[in-house]
Order: C-alpha cells, then structure tokens, then sequence
C-alpha cells in the first residue's frame, strides 16, 4: 500500500471516531416542521376542559398524557427523556388556564415569545406555539433530572431568576455549573429551538398518550 492511500485511509477513520464522539447534542434535531396535520383529530376543547378538570391524578404528566397526543420524545444525558405533546384544541392561555386550573403549579413564567413554562414538583411543563403552524400548541414535559442535565441556562433565565431556578432544582449554583458544562455544545433550549439547537430525538410516530389513554 502506498504512503498516499495510507494517509487517507488513516484520515477517514480519525473523521468517522470524530464524529462517533461528537455531543449527542450535534447528532440530535436541529429543526422540526410540525403543523396540524400532524396532530391526529381530538375531542372538542370543552370536552378536554372537562377530562382536565375531572382527572383524580396528583402528577401534572399523568394529566398531560391522559388526555394529548405524544408527538415525540427527546432523548437527553442521564437516559432521561422530555415528552413532546400536541393540540390544536387550545391556545396557550385557555391550556395554561385549563392546567392550572386542575392543579397549581409552583411557578409559572410570562409569555415570552409565544412560549410559558409552568413549574411543578418534579416536572417543568412548556407550551409553545409551534414555529410551523400557529394552530398547533406543543406541551413539553420535562423531569426535574432531564432540566438539571440538560437544559441551558440562558434559556431558562429569560423566563425565571437563576436563584429561583436554584432552589427548584436543588442544585447549589446550578446556573454556573451549566454554564461551565455547555461550553461544550450540550446544552438544550426546548424542542424545535433553534438557538440552542436540541439533544437527540426518538423514533416516536404518536405512540402512547392520546385522549382516553392514561397511567
């Protein structure tokens, strides 16, 4: 074999290890387009209002999954995972109104950028008007473990106080350990940001979830 293919043999398998240790958060989606015709029909919203409000479950996601499609599944450090829920049933401020209606939660963010996040024990739950269709209202839910391992702080600070966020996740410093570890890129700003980019996404097609299912 020649000095020449040596060379680039050597080269090509240096670019496949370097990509095969790249953060997740490169390999993960960057980009969704989601529109309504991506959510499967649903109850009417006062019928939703009413299951919502009915529902015995003391866990914000047991609600949640009770009665909204899983649209996908983000995959982040620590094998933990955020569920990424759809309706067309709802604006943000009537499902914002229904949810802390049926339980309260500790804190809730302004409307910033057709987005609120609600935070309850052990779960942050996002709504977001989605970037592709203004009908489609995306519900994120996300475990306090998936928020401590992931999320960005840049992102979580233009909707609460890093101290608040602090004392939430029960992490002394938490803003400036995060800070230190999304140097390197993996860092998550909610599903479809574009910012902040997103870990790995599931293989998820609407499974589980969905109105009439539960835990």
């Amino acid at each position: 074999m020649t000095r020449k293919w040596s060379v680039l043999i050597s080269l090509l398998f240096i670019s496949l290890f370097a990509a095969g240790c790249a953060p997740f958060l490169d390999r993960g989606m960057q980009d969704t387009d989601i529109t309504a015709d991506d959510v499967p029909q649903e109850p009417s919203r006062e019928e939703l209002e009413s299951k919502i409000k009915s529902n015995t479950s003391k866990e914000i996601d047991d609600i949640i999954q009770a009665n909204f499609t899983l649209l996908d599944v983000v995959a982040g450090e620590g094998n933990r995972e955020a569920n990424i829920y759809a309706t067309t049933a709802f604006t943000l401020p009537q499902l914002e109104s229904a949810l802390t209606a049926a339980m309260e939660p500790e804190k809730r963010s302004e409307v910033k950028d057709n987005r609120q996040i609600l935070i309850y024990p052990e779960h942050f739950v996002t709504l977001r008007v989605s970037e592709d269709d203004k009908d489609v209202l995306l519900i994120e839910v996300a475990d306090d473990e998936f928020v401590r391992r992931n999320y960005s702080p840049n992102f979580l600070t233009t909707y609460f106080a890093i101290r608040l966020l602090d004392d939430v996740l029960d992490v002394d410093d938490w803003g400036k350990r995060r800070t230190r570890e999304c140097r390197t890129g993996n860092c998550y700003g909610g599903y479809t940001s574009k910012m902040y980019g997103a870990p790995g996404r599931g293989n998820t097609s609407f499974r589980g979830g969905g109105p009439g299912a539960g835990k």
